[in-house]
């Protein structure tokens, strides 16, 4: 497919997919692309998500995991991804306007009924894993909740080495690549809706300096991959970690700072132009295991609507 083809393509997709192609990639009009990303919440997926909310505003019946989860069925099947945390994250992928009344009516809710499993906090005020937590504050920054608490008590939750593991609370003193990129995902959010704090920017800033001196997948140590999975593309990433999701943060980054792209990043983006298919997408290389609503990609080894949108708008903003 030529470059037009493949933007044909991704228009041809879910109004999720859609009102990000005009604003990334076509620099269409802002009225243009918020009236197609008001559709998310009428139509396609968005629409999908929502009409499966429970009338208490969570879903599945629970915070992390579904109400009444067997917990040994998470090595046999893989982690559940229908509750309450997860599709509100994903909702925030979609880009469900977080001022429409729907939007506002279900973050209500949850800060009202929803408990999370580990010790029954309320659902805004987090839980005690880093990763989880970055997640929240992005989700609550996202749809418009003031979480400087939750954020301020990950800037104090920071490691050593400049970044975040959830197993901190079990001894860990060195930071992992997947806690990092939650937390700065949160951090960047919050920094969106508030302008942050000097203590959360900086916080934001040595997080990016961890992935950076390791090219995105490297070991400090060896320069050997962390994870050779790092360098496979997985969608939806729910916690987990690729270098174009790192790749898409610092992309997200420099669009709300101006910062031009590090030359660290060099190698991650040749990385990702090398997996260009000949017709000009990307693929889905991996899909995480667990249960789901419904998938929003057509499967590993094919064409990703989600990866080519990301790919492409991470190189244009690159190489611009």
């Amino acid at each position: 497919m030529s470059d037009a083809a493949v933007l044909e393509w991704l228009l041809a997709g879910d109004p999720a997919i859609r009102w990000q192609v005009q604003r990334d990639l076509l620099d269409a009009p802002e009225p243009q692309w918020r009236a197609e990303r008001a559709k998310v919440e009428a139509e396609g997926w968005g629409a999908r998500l929502l009409a499966l909310e429970d009338d208490d505003g969570q879903w599945a019946g629970g915070a992390f995991v579904p109400s009444g989860f067997d917990w040994s069925d998470w090595e046999r099947d893989g982690q559940p991804w229908t509750a309450t945390s997860h599709v509100l994250s994903q909702l925030r992928e979609f880009g469900l306007d977080p001022a429409s009344e729907r939007a506002q009516r279900a973050v209500k809710l949850v800060g009202r009924n929803a408990r999370w499993e580990h010790e029954g906090q309320r659902f805004w005020e987090g839980e005690v894993e880093e990763c989880i937590n970055g997640r929240t504050v992005a989700d609550g920054a996202y749809f418009g909740l003031d979480m400087s608490p939750l954020a301020d008590r990950l800037v104090g939750e920071r490691l050593g080495d400049g970044g975040w593991n959830c197993e901190r609370e079990r001894g860990s003193v060195r930071s992992s690549f997947a806690t990092t990129i939650n937390v700065l995902e949160g951090l960047l959010e919050h920094e969106r809706a508030t302008g942050g704090t000097p203590e959360t920017v900086a916080a934001r800033r040595t997080g990016e300096e961890f992935l950076l001196e390791r090219g995105l997948f490297r070991r400090l140590s060896t320069g050997a991959p962390a994870d050779e999975r790092f360098l496979s593309f997985v969608h939806p990433n729910r916690w987990h970690y690729d270098v174009l999701r790192a790749l898409d943060h610092f992309r997200a980054a420099g669009a709300l700072t101006g910062a031009s792209p590090d030359p660290r990043l060099g190698e991650a983006l040749d990385h990702l132009r090398r997996r260009r298919s000949d017709d000009g997408t990307w693929p889905l290389d991996r899909r995480l295991p667990g249960r789901v609503w419904f998938e929003v990609d057509d499967g590993p080894g094919r064409p990703s609507r989600w990866v080519t949108l990301r790919a492409l708008r991470v190189l244009r903003w690159a190489e611009r």
